[in-house]
């Protein structure tokens, strides 16, 4: 089920693309319709459905309600319209709410302000215009943050089942950690709001998802490594690796960031130390990524006799079909086409390569 806000995005951007079905749509009710009206018209309009209404009383909905569609609802089922035609006429009332919402009160978060939000970030291009997404999407993590607070709601999962937006809120907070890590190649100041992010993501969610929860770590010791504070890095790491020894991406997270050319930190037998204690943990997830880790490692360095020697032991150690399969993304995307007989792979589901990150994130990007 999507919300309303999401169907009105998805016709508007048939309408764009299809001239016939621009035509059959006409008079159905689309937010950008009403843009260019005045309070006094939208007002008019709502009294047409027998629905008096101002700003105070307005004020009180927004506190109560978190979406103009939740506060629409109650309202077009009083109408109690009969026919189809009737019933799509009715969605009127939810785009004069939710364009007196916006106008009156835009400081008062709600679910089609998020939506809008998150899709403007996506809309200016991260790869082309990383800070300028990231400013738009840190408003909407607020936003997200109020709504939780404002409604009480404890999951990612919950909200997710609330809001039904044109991207699930699990999915676009790793999208928002990713290219807060970005943008802070360019200004480390979004580095610190990335470990902010990301530490609010553990104190809020840490029973929602276990690779999410592992990617707001790396995001967090990733970025204080970045930042140059490798020594709280290297304490975070070493207390999460305490607390979940078997955690493998964990260690290759860590080792990366010695291994990085981004920072003077670099360090490759400090990054070598950590792929071999991850590699030497008996029952380590993601066994076979930490032993292609350390042995790219060894490769690159002109010690392929090591790497081959590694290579042979995971082989003994894990041989094929032995990796347990990775968590799947409960919201999955669109699937990737499937070639030479592969299993299609969600553009949201974690990437098979076993980065631990997104599929169209990672070898699915395009």
């Amino acid at each position: 089920m999507f919300s309303w806000v999401a169907i009105d995005r998805m016709v508007e951007r048939q309408m764009e693309a299809d001239a016939e079905y621009r035509e059959k749509v006409a008079d159905r009710p689309i937010r950008s319709r009403v843009k260019y009206l005045n309070d006094g018209e939208l007002l008019a309009r709502l009294r047409s459905f027998g629905i008096e209404m101002d700003r105070e009383p307005l004020g009180r909905l927004c506190k109560e309600y978190l979406s103009a569609e939740e506060m629409a609802r109650p309202m077009i089922a009083k109408r109690g319209f009969k026919t189809r035609k009737e019933e799509t006429e009715g969605d009127w009332i939810w785009v004069y709410l939710d364009a007196l919402w916006r106008r009156w009160f835009p400081d008062e978060p709600s679910f089609e302000a998020l939506d809008d939000k998150m899709r403007a970030g996506y809309e200016l291009n991260p790869s082309r215009n990383v800070e300028a997404a990231c400013r738009i999407w840190l408003e909407a993590w607020n936003d997200a943050l109020r709504i939780f607070d404002k409604a009480g709601i404890e999951s990612i999962r919950e909200f997710d089942e609330r809001f039904n937006g044109t991207q699930a809120l699990f999915n676009w907070i790793q999208d928002l950690e990713m290219e807060l890590w970005n943008a802070g190649l360019e200004d480390r100041r979004f580095l610190a709001s990335r470990i902010a992010v990301c530490e609010e993501g553990l104190k809020r969610f840490e029973a929602d998802d276990d690779l999410a929860l592992e990617n707001f770590r790396r995001g967090i010791g990733e970025s204080y490594f970045d930042l140059g504070e490798t020594g709280k890095a290297d304490s975070l790491y070493r207390e999460w690796l305490n607390a979940d020894p078997q955690w493998g991406w964990g260690w290759i997270g860590w080792s990366d960031c010695y291994r990085s050319t981004r920072t003077e930190f670099g360090d490759l037998r400090k990054a070598e130390e950590l792929l071999r204690e991850g590699f030497a943990i008996d029952g380590v997830r993601d066994f076979q990524d930490v032993a292609d880790r350390l042995a790219d490692l060894y490769e690159d360095e002109g010690r392929g006799d090591e790497a081959k020697e590694i290579r042979r032991q995971a082989e003994i150690k894990s041989p094929p079909g032995s990796e347990a399969p990775k968590p799947a993304d409960f919201n999955p995307g669109f699937a990737a086409p499937a070639t030479g007989g592969k299993q299609k792979v969600g553009r949201n589901d974690p990437c098979p390569c076993g980065s631990g990150r997104k599929f169209k994130k990672c070898c699915g990007e395009s």
